[in-house]
């Protein structure tokens, strides 16, 4: 048990700083959506493809963000059965709770299983690391091959207005199912020891958590 919360404890503090990415996405999200206001506004020039960041956003938001939803118990669920079941029968409820939390682990590791090819062949698409099977051959300078590489991922958006990479999405979806999915399987192992606190060192029992609220 002691293992577990140490390991716990560490994808906590991961599910903890992915949602802080998210935020930041948020935020240059709004910085995004003001600038355009203004622009339209008063300079009568607005920012092209702001509609398509907005979309891209989102998916990384979501899925950056999930991660802590999961930490927290704030995944939208019915559990009126359990929450009574809780009060009778606490030693069939807690093996329900569990139940669900493998389910739920199961679930999410298939979609990390299927987003992981995805994610391969669009961050292979780009030719980071190999050579291109067309364009502009490497030039051994880095930041004009980046660049050139950039260009050549598999993309999202309009040409000419809007275009990002497929995979920092793939990868915020691949990286956001496998880590919900050690935290389902950590909640099971764990039960009621389980951190779900606000801080990453705030090991509260369920139990003790919901006699203080």
């Amino acid at each position: 048990m002691k293992v577990a919360k140490a390991v716990g404890a560490t994808f906590y503090r991961l599910a903890m700083a992915s949602n802080a990415l998210g935020t930041l996405v948020i935020f240059g999200l709004i910085v995004v959506m003001n600038a355009d206001v203004f622009s339209r506004n008063f300079l009568d020039a607005p920012i092209r493809g702001v509609v398509e960041m907005v979309i891209f956003s989102l998916v990384l938001i979501v899925f950056l963000q999930l991660p802590d939803v999961v930490r927290k118990n704030r995944l939208t669920r019915s559990d009126g059965f359990l929450v009574i079941g809780r009060s009778r029968f606490p030693a069939v409820a807690n093996i329900l709770d569990r139940a669900i939390d493998i389910s739920a682990g199961i679930f999410m590791a298939l979609i990390t299983w299927i987003m992981w090819p995805e994610l391969v062949e669009t961050f292979e698409s780009c030719h980071f690391l190999t050579a291109p099977e067309f364009g502009p051959a490497q030039t051994g300078e880095l930041l004009v091959d980046l660049k050139t590489a950039l260009a050549r991922c598999d993309y999202f958006g309009t040409p000419g207005i809007f275009t990002a990479p497929w995979w920092p999405a793939n990868l915020a979806i691949t990286f956001s199912t496998a880590l919900c999915s050690i935290l389902f399987f950590l909640k099971a192992i764990l039960g009621e020891h389980a951190v779900v606190a606000e801080g990453p060192a705030d090991v509260i029992p369920a139990a003790v958590r919901d006699k203080k609220v």
